[in-house]
């Protein structure tokens, strides 16, 4: 029996009954009110002035996000459920909701910046935002944003995007919420695609609980109520590849033009990043092929095309800012990467005396790979309890964040090992468990240990993040396996033991005897170690 899709959708987009014109009103009053709503806190709760940009800037965003359910909705192999579409209007809502919080609250609550007066989270965002207002009322072409502006948007996609609202929607005065607005909406879009890639390749108990999940990750939500780009790369990431699983299962037309949409439209955003996409998506492919080079040679050929223009453009940006003389495109790469690791070496270095303290007391070898591995876990959730903050609203923006991505790290840890001992869908599993572990470590290197670039960088890939997480969480249910909860314990114990060493960092007054970062990390593992050997030998007696 074919299950019912959302019936209000349906109304919007069929028939003359009376049901489809009191749906249309519901729907245009509900927009009406978010945009008295949005306006009025934009206005410090003053006035209504420059409602009918917030209007203008709903409508655009509900006719994107209505297009994309109705493109995903013509999958012939998947039906679309209606709570799908009220849980996708809820992501956006979220979203929308909690950038309208910082808009009011931290000009109250944060700190006395520019940035946080202005109602921003993230200081690229504001320094990008402004700057796009600034376009906007020039008489400037819009295009220069991709030449002009390489201090605040080093490609110049979202800035000319900001710009492009702000000029032709935007009232006479500068309202961030209106870029919050498409940023909420599109980043929302990324649930439907992982809950259709789900629906084609696993089964709809994952595809739940993934898409439940994405909806309230609190780094995508924090992405999606800012104006970030990851915004946007979270959604074309999960589009890329359901277009990629679906291509190997129909080798349609439509299914590679999923791809290369995908594709085309993170071009603008950062070239870098296509390529790196471009190399995860060959990895998942080869992977679903069980690391056999595919037969179908349109396949690779396209890919390939997409990879040396995707190149190009990296080479050509990067030019720009390469010492002078430097042509070659292997030297070029080469200088960035150095250059890269070099400045996250230094704002990590900066930000952090006991980082400083550690890396002095280590080979000069090891300092890149510790602060990969100290990217990995950050942002971590004992600083967030212990360090804080003088600014109450930003302790708890820290233990929100972290304690997502605390949630999220066991659970990517594990998969690869459970994937790797899979019979069904192994290939699937293991090549996710492969990307997503690339796109960390690359975030990693590329953000070091910096609290916002480096878990933002990463988020690019939460909905495949989500995906193994549900899937594990599925499957443990179904077939209880010992290791998952050892997994999970085990990193418990650590994160234990540091609590107390930084109560002793940040409270003179409480005297932990282990001031060592390393004789605690060393404790710590051998405490994780002592409890798997003990579960171990208890099970054995049972």
């Amino acid at each position: 029996m074919k299950t019912n899709s959302s019936s209000f959708l349906e109304t919007l987009i069929r028939g003359n009954s009376s049901k489809q014109w009191f749906s249309l009103l519901a729907a245009a009053v509900s927009i009406l009110c978010v945009a008295l709503l949005l306006t009025w806190i934009t206005n410090q709760f003053q006035g209504l002035d420059g409602w009918l940009s917030f209007l203008m800037v709903l409508i655009l965003a509900a006719l994107v996000v209505l297009s994309s359910w109705i493109l995903i909705k013509r999958d012939r192999q998947i039906t679309l459920p209606r709570f799908l579409f009220w849980l996708l209007l809820s992501a956006v809502l979220i979203r929308l909701l909690v950038g309208a919080f910082w808009v009011a609250a931290l000009p109250a609550w944060g700190h006395d910046t520019p940035v946080q007066q202005a109602g921003y989270v993230m200081e690229d965002a504001h320094s990008r935002d402004t700057v796009a207002w600034e376009l906007a009322r020039s008489d400037a072409p819009l295009w220069t944003a991709f030449r002009d502006y390489a201090g605040v948007d080093q490609y110049g996609g979202l800035l000319f995007l900001s710009a492009l609202i702000y000029r032709y929607l935007g009232g006479e005065v500068h309202q961030p919420l209106l870029v919050v607005i498409v940023t909420a909406s599109f980043s929302s879009i990324a649930i439907v695609f992982i809950w259709a890639f789900i629906k084609r390749s696993l089964n709809e108990s994952i595809a739940w609980l993934a898409a439940i999940l994405l909806a309230i990750y609190p780094e995508a939500v924090l992405l999606g109520s800012s104006q970030m780009r990851e915004a946007f790369t979270i959604t074309l990431v999960s589009a890329a590849f359901y277009g990629l699983v679906r291509y190997w299962q129909e080798r349609s037309v439509v299914s590679m033009a999923w791809i290369l949409a995908a594709l085309a439209l993170t071009l603008p955003f950062s070239p870098a990043f296509t390529v790196v996409l471009l190399v995860l998506l060959a990895v998942q492919g080869l992977a679903l092929g069980q690391w056999k080079i595919s037969h179908d040679k349109r396949f690779w050929m396209i890919l390939a095309a997409i990879v040396a223009l995707a190149v190009l453009s990296v080479w050509v940006s990067w030019r720009q800012i390469a010492p002078e003389g430097m042509s070659n495109l292997f030297a070029v790469l080469g200088w960035w990467i150095t250059k890269s690791a070099e400045w996250q070496f230094h704002l990590t270095e900066r930000s952090s005396g006991w980082v400083q303290r550690i890396l002095a007391e280590t080979p000069d070898w090891m300092n890149i790979p510790m602060l990969v591995i100290y990217g990995v876990v950050r942002p971590f959730l004992p600083a967030a309890l212990i360090a804080g903050s003088d600014a109450p609203i930003w302790t708890a923006i820290a233990i929100w964040r972290s304690l997502g991505w605390t949630i999220l790290l066991p659970f990517l840890i594990y998969a690869p090992f459970k994937a790797f001992k899979q019979r069904e869908w192994r290939g699937l599993l293991l090549g996710l468990s492969l990307v997503v572990w690339i796109g960390i470590l690359i975030a990693s290197f590329r953000g070091g240990g910096d609290m916002w670039d480096n878990p933002r960088y990463r988020a690019a890939f939460a909905g495949l993040q989500v995906i193994l997480v549900a899937w594990l969480w599925v499957e443990q249910r179904q077939k209880k396996d010992p290791w998952f909860w050892r997994t999970i314990i085990a990193l418990g114990v650590v994160l234990v033991w540091f609590i107390p060493w930084y109560v002793g960092r940040y409270f003179p007054g409480f005297n932990w005897p282990v001031h060592d970062f390393f004789l605690n990390l060393g404790l710590a593992l051998v405490s994780a170690v002592i409890y798997l050997v003990w579960d171990i030998r208890k099970r054995k007696k049972f």
